[in-house]
């Protein structure tokens, strides 16, 4: 589990087919197992070496994710899993990306940078709900049924691999969990429904 509030932003040493080393921090005690948010792909460490972390990327992950768009170079957005105990600065973040999505334009607006990001028929928002893009746990506004808008504050656009991106490339998203749960959960509203709960 993440929260969406990106730790450090690296790059890539090499990518081939199952495995991509990473530069990491210095200071970051990882070990082998360990769960690592990788622009918002939770990804495992299946190798450890001075200032490297290597990590173990699924056919499944290569498929959903841009993360099969990476060379040698690229600059990452990393978080380590969430400490038990710790503050929740962003959002319930679990890495489990449901897909990509093209940004579709960046303008500034006063301090901040405001996102146009394509959303999919069945994704699941809500205005001033919560969105990872890339790993950064951002609010969504101004939905539309073929898009929707994230403002960028100076300090995430400074301090993550967002302002390397340019419009027509794919960002992963993961929509909000809780959200996903509860549409899950919510029964469809038809006339049967109604009449069985006494509305009609």
């Amino acid at each position: 589990m993440f929260t969406g509030i990106i730790e450090a932003v690296e790059k890539v040493r090499s990518v081939s087919h199952g495995r991509l080393e990473i530069f990491v921090p210095e200071g970051w005690k990882l070990s082998d197992g360990e769960s690592v948010a990788v622009n918002g792909a939770c990804l495992t460490v299946s190798g450890l070496k001075p200032g490297l972390a290597v990590f173990a990327v699924s056919p499944e992950t290569i498929s959903k994710t841009a993360l099969r768009l990476l060379k040698a170079g690229a600059p990452v957005n990393l978080e380590r899993a969430l400490a038990v105990g710790a503050r929740l600065g962003g959002h319930f973040v679990t890495g489990h990306v449901d897909g990509t999505a093209r940004l579709i334009s960046v303008r500034k607006e006063g301090n901040s940078r405001v996102l146009e990001v394509e959303k999919a028929a069945d994704a699941v928002m809500v205005e001033k709900g919560s969105v990872s893009l890339d790993g950064i746990s951002l609010t969504v506004y101004d939905i539309s049924g073929a898009s929707f808008k994230a403002a960028v504050i100076p300090h995430t656009w400074d301090n993550t691999a967002l302002k390397s991106l340019k419009p027509g490339g794919l960002l992963n998203i993961e929509y909000d969990i809780l959200g996903k749960y509860a549409a899950a959960r919510s029964p469809a509203i038809t006339r049967a429904f109604l009449k069985e709960n006494g509305y009609i």
